[in-house]
């Protein structure tokens, strides 16, 4: 059987199951979606090799998150926003020459943000990660460390820094408390964020396939989409939840109509907002497979927030592969990515649901919770 009959009859087989779950009885189809497997702390962590580590400023009302990898990761990101703020973006392309990052960092500050990229490089330069060009004494490492920021700089807070922003030293902070516990909603690069017209946060999330391989993803969401549904509480990502791990509310409140998105922000001004977030898998890929993946991983900010994606936004999504486990069969490589990316959007839209279900206020703000809908 050649490569192409393999595929079409995988492709086929999917199909048939699919038209099966959909004629399912509502009790099956919720037992399927109950028997969704998370890792074992239902956070990015899941995924083995990676770390993060989060350090905010409640003055300042902004945050830092960094993802660490371990040992370099094959990366690539997808820009989907109209008014993004990133590093070492282009680093990523599939043509350039590195393959491989030590960090992903996201960051409050809008462009002044951009300097937490800085704390991370030195700090893990004087460790002696990063890429060389043969270790000459004397010359040191350059570690690979995008980028990617949102606005947080109108949610008051103390933001006269004059020639010091806080973001660098924010940076070290967190590479310091990095480990495989970390805190949801008002912590790291979500701590100053809104979600449409509700305070928005850090997201997390995992899921383990069938085959034993992991994916999780982490997010900052401060939208101009809502992620609920007009006239009640229930996630847009509601469809996807494991468990009750936003809430357990269900579908059942889910309706739409083209121009009513719910609870979106008012009168969304330019590069106010944005959505970041890293998809991460502990299956070795590609830089051009890690491409796709965060590709399909986008739909996953369309199956959470209404609308996604505008003009007002800066969505940036980042893939890492730790290269842990290896897709044995090459025939079946393809479709094990098109598997990939369609869990990575799923489990996004999870996390974004998670990091609006335990944000809170932090003191002296008096917008609207997800728990006070």
């Amino acid at each position: 059987m050649n490569r192409r009959t393999v595929l079409g009859s995988a492709l086929i087989g999917a199909a048939a199951s699919a038209a099966g779950a959909a004629s399912a009885q509502p009790a099956a189809r919720t037992a399927a979606r109950a028997a969704g497997r998370t890792g074992p702390l239902n956070l990015i962590t899941d995924v083995e090799g990676i770390k993060i580590g989060q350090a905010h400023d409640a003055g300042v009302r902004t945050g830092v998150t960094v993802i660490l990898a371990e040992k370099p990761a094959v990366a690539a990101v997808d820009v989907r926003g109209g008014g993004p703020a990133g590093r070492e973006t282009d680093v990523l392309k599939p043509e350039n020459l590195v393959q491989e990052v030590d960090a992903i960092v996201l960051s409050g500050g809008s462009v002044y943000g951009l300097a937490a990229g800085d704390g991370v490089a030195a700090w893990m330069g004087m460790r002696g990660r990063g890429y060389g060009m043969g270790g000459a004494p004397g010359v040191p490492p350059s570690p690979i460390v995008p980028a990617a920021c949102l606005y947080d700089l109108a949610n008051g807070g103390n933001k006269k820094w004059e020639m010091d922003p806080p973001y660098r030293g924010l940076a070290v902070a967190a590479l310091e408390a990095a480990g495989d516990r970390f805190d949801l909603g008002t912590a790291g690069a979500g701590y100053g964020a809104s979600a449409g017209a509700l305070k928005g946060g850090i997201g997390s999330a995992s899921a383990v396939m069938a085959s034993g391989w992991t994916v999780g993803a982490i997010v900052a969401v401060n939208s101009v989409g809502s992620v609920v549904a007009p006239g009640g509480k229930s996630f847009w990502a509601a469809p996807y939840e494991i468990g009750d791990e936003f809430g357990g509310l269900g579908s059942s409140g889910l309706h739409a109509s083209a121009e009513d998105w719910g609870p979106a922000k008012f009168r969304p001004q330019p590069r106010e907002n944005t959505t970041l977030a890293c998809i991460a898998t502990d299956v070795a890929l590609t830089r051009v497979e890690c491409q796709r993946l965060a590709i399909m991983a986008q739909d996953g900010l369309a199956r959470a927030i209404r609308p996604a994606h505008a003009p007002y936004d800066g969505d940036t999504l980042f893939c890492l592969s730790t290269g842990k486990k290896v897709i044995d069969d090459p025939a079946m490589r393809q479709i094990a990515v098109a598997q990939l990316g369609n869990v990575a959007a799923d489990v996004l839209a999870r996390a974004i649901a998670r990091g609006v279900y335990h944000a809170a206020n932090y003191e002296g703000q008096t917008g609207q919770t997800w728990r006070e809908l």
